[in-house]
């Protein structure tokens, strides 16, 4: 994901700013690393450059 989308993004619970946090970069695209909410503190995990930005109890079940 491009580091610009952070200016759009927000946290899906109370809608507050995410922080990023760890990146791993390759190029000028961020490949993994931790996207926190600035109020509420939840971490939404970056992973292959895709933001998961389900809530946690719908990022932790496993499709059947």
């Amino acid at each position: 994901m491009k580091e610009s989308l952070l200016e759009i993004l927000c946290c899906p619970l109370d809608k507050h700013e995410l922080e990023l946090e760890d990146p791993e970069y390759e190029g000028d695209e961020v490949i993994s690393g931790t996207l926190t909410c600035t109020e509420c503190g939840e971490r939404y995990p970056i992973e292959d450059g895709i933001p998961n930005l389900l809530p946690p109890d719908m990022r932790d079940k496993s499709p059947a």
